[in-house]
Parts: C-alpha cells; structure tokens; sequence
C-alpha cells in the first residue's frame, strides 16, 4: 500500500483517493465507479459499527482503501475496505489461518461486504526501503517457507485448476505473439507446466508477496499483508521475488537462495515459476499490451540455470 496523493474529498468522512479511483475505474469500469462512490457510506457505517476513530491519512493500494483507526480502547488498528471478488474473498480465511503467526492479525470481518479491520503495522517500514536487495529476498523466502507451512483450508481457489485453465488457453495466445523467440519462451513454459499441473500441491500460498506487502511492527520483524490466497505448490510464490528491484545478473542466485530456504525441488519449483511467467503473459496479452521484457529475461535465465 502506498500513501495517497491529491486526495479528492467525498462527504465529510473520508478523503478518496485519486488514484484509487483511477485504478478501480481502469480494471473494474462501473463496478468499480460504484464501489468508489459508496465509500464514504460503507466507511461511516464501519467506524459506527466497530466503534472506530480515523486517526490518520488514508492509504491505498490498487483495489483497497486503507484507513488508519483506533478502536474503542484507543488500540491502533486499520480499516481495509475493498471490492469483494475471487481474489479478496479468500484474504480473511488465510489470515484467519495464519493467526498472525508470519502475516498481519485479523481482527474482524464483514463476510458480506469483504471490510476487515486489522491489526495496524509500520507502514513507513516496509520491505521494500531494506537497502540490501539480497537480505530481502531472504526475509521474503523465510516468510514463505512458515507461511506455507500450512495446510491451504478448504474452499479456496485451486492452482491446480488456475494452471489448467492457463493450458487451455495457450494455444490462443501463441497465435497472438508476433516474435519468434518470445513466442518459444511462452510455448516452454507452458511445456513445462503441463508437466506438473497434475500434482498442483495443497499449501496455503500467499501468490502475492513482493518486497512491499511485507511490514515491520513491534511484535515481529516482519509480517506479511494483502495475500491473494491459493492451496498449491510453494514453488508457485517465488516470482515477485525475482523481478523486485529486478537485476538479471541476480535472478539466478534470488532462485536458489529461495528454494534452499523453503527446501523446494528446484525442478518443480522452476515449473512453476515459469506457470508465473505464463500466468502473466496471458494477461497482457488478452489486455492487449506486449510482452514484458523484464519477465522473459527471468525466463531466459532460469533456463540457463538449468542447463
């Protein structure tokens, strides 16, 4: 989550801001026009209801308002307020999980509307600010391997089924990729998920966590935030750690430090990094935009790791 900038004021509550309205009218057209102008509602009904006070700047991420309140006892904590949809709905159950052993606590919940009050971490002390880019991988692995130490509950979105989808659509997006080698790193890729989507694993990921949804707070050193929940296979959450603060020259040791930390095959977990990259090329291609450099680059270079 990142602090707002240019605020636009909506009732006498909250201050919305721009940006998030930007994004939420970008991915979810008047769904999310309509979400935006129920805020400043939804958030008065939830400070009277759980018996909130704002007690600072709101902050946003791309889908969710972030508020900093204090409850009734005058603990700090922060209200999240989100659009409900697949990936959101699973955020309570993980948390829940987890129970604040590695993530952020949950300390209530709206099942109807998605709103969660949580515990409040250091947001000016993020993951993201560590200086040695090789230590935060490290801490991003080691809060991985606990992380996924749990069994995913039931009722979760399945990796399995999100690769197989991925399969399915392939063959369309090969015919959309104009250059040859790219075309060839996406059709691999592919390859080498179709040989491990049969076994897709049973853990609770994360899917989610690059160096700025990890917070500092005074009970642990770090803990994580805003996961996308998924039950699969551990080696699925390695990407965001290889492309932040992206260094081509690194990606390889960034692959097995992490999969020495969270004690993965590296051959599956290759697999299903290059679901990751193929996950990703799908989007942009059926939004239209070409193809990242960036990620083909890790894909170039886990290859030769391989070789």
């Amino acid at each position: 989550m990142s602090r707002f900038r240019e605020p636009h004021r909506v009732g006498r509550v909250i201050d919305i801001p721009q940006e998030l309205a930007a994004s939420q009218q970008k991915y979810n057209g008047e769904t999310g026009r309509a979400f935006v102008a129920g805020l400043p509602d939804l958030t008065a009904g939830f400070l009277g209801r759980w018996e909130l006070t704002v007690d600072g700047p709101p902050m946003h991420g791309v889908s969710a308002l972030v508020l900093p309140v204090a409850r009734r006892d005058g603990t700090p904590a922060v209200l999240k307020l989100q659009l409900l949809d697949e990936e959101s709905e699973g955020e309570p159950v993980a948390l829940r999980t987890w129970d604040g052993d590695g993530a952020v606590r949950l300390l209530d919940h709206d099942e109807a509307t998605g709103t969660m009050l949580l515990e409040r971490l250091d947001s000016s002390r993020m993951l993201a600010h560590q200086p040695d880019v090789h230590e935060s991988v490290l801490v991003i692995a080691r809060l991985l391997a606990h992380l996924t130490s749990f069994p995913a509950p039931a009722g979760l979105r399945r990796l399995g089924d999100i690769a197989q989808a991925m399969l399915e659509q392939t063959p369309w997006a090969l015919e959309r990729i104009p250059d040859l080698e790219a075309r060839r790193i996406v059709a691999d890729c592919a390859a080498a998920v179709r040989d491990v989507v049969d076994e897709p694993g049973d853990r609770l990921l994360h899917w989610d966590l690059h160096d700025e949804n990890v917070l500092a707070s005074e009970r642990a050193p770090w803990l994580a935030i805003d996961p996308k929940p998924l039950a699969g296979d551990p080696g699925f959450e390695l990407w965001p750690a290889l492309a932040n603060r992206f260094d081509a020259d690194d990606v390889r040791w960034r692959f097995d430090a992490m999969t020495d930390v969270l004690g993965l095959d590296r051959a599956r977990a290759r697999a299903w990094t290059y679901g990751r990259l193929l996950q990703n090329c799908l989007w942009d291609i059926d939004d239209g935009r070409p193809l990242e450099e960036r990620q083909l680059e890790i894909a170039r270079r886990l290859r030769d790791r391989a070789s």
